[in-house]
């Protein structure tokens, strides 16, 4: 008895666990989605131009996106993605704000984004390098950058 207890509990567990990430994924992706669009309508469509930022901003809220998404099909949280996000904000940063920034502030930054610039390369090696043949092709299918389609 107590093990068919323990098993359904376990089962509820799961499904709980399994329901939370599934809600909090679309609450996440729905005010990513939200926040871009708002961003978009009212402060980037109402000047006459976009600006280096503006295009900036739009990656940040598509590199958010994008990691939302690779989460929702793997169930494991792309690490790398973050490091992207945060080397573009630092970018947009450094561009929005060059002229009021002194030379120290400058090169911290460009330091910053160097440093997470080499730790992406060595998240790709070690994911080349040394994740299990599972976990090379779930990941690399989800994230491939072309389709190999056929034309009969």
């Amino acid at each position: 008895m107590n093990i068919q207890i323990n098993k359904w509990l376990e089962r509820f567990g799961n499904f709980a666990v399994d329901t939370f990430h599934l809600l909090g994924l679309f609450v996440i992706g729905g005010t990513i989605v939200w926040a871009a669009i708002h961003t978009y309508m009212y402060e980037i469509m109402s000047k006459p131009y976009a600006s280096l930022d503006d295009i900036l901003l739009l990656f940040i809220y598509l590199e958010l996106g994008a990691m939302v998404g690779i989460f929702f099909r793997t169930h494991r949280l792309p690490v790398i993605f973050l490091l992207f996000i945060s080397m573009t904000a630092l970018t947009r940063y450094l561009a929005i704000d060059l002229k009021a920034l002194d030379d120290h502030k400058i090169i911290t930054i460009v330091a910053a984004i160097l440093l997470l610039a080499i730790a992406a390369f060595v998240l790709r090696v070690g994911e080349a390098r040394y994740a299990s043949p599972h976990e090379k092709v779930s990941a690399r299918d989800d994230l491939s950058d072309h389709q190999t389609t056929s034309i009969s």
